[in-house]
């Protein structure tokens, strides 16, 4: 435990920002998940209606700093293409 005061609030500063992160990025994944799934039930018109929805997850998470702009353009670029 720390002693200082600015690391005490360091500390609960990071266990606050560590909450959120874990909150967006199951959310991001889940939905992903989702979205996969439907693809491979060959469900393409719904799959289709839920990747925009998909991709908006997607950026906030690399907008807030959860995952790298790179990774985001990436994971995108992937659903994309499985969709069609």
């Amino acid at each position: 435990m720390p002693i200082i005061k600015s690391s005490k609030k360091r500390m609960m500063q990071d266990k606050k920002k560590r909450a959120r992160n874990k909150e967006i990025k199951k959310r991001t994944k889940t939905s992903i998940k989702k979205l996969e799934a439907l693809i491979q039930e060959k469900k393409s018109k719904e799959a289709k209606d839920s990747l925009p929805g998909v991709i908006s997850l997607i950026d906030k998470a690399a907008s807030k700093g959860v995952w790298h702009k790179n990774k985001a353009s990436r994971e995108k670029s992937k659903l994309m293409k499985k969709v069609g």
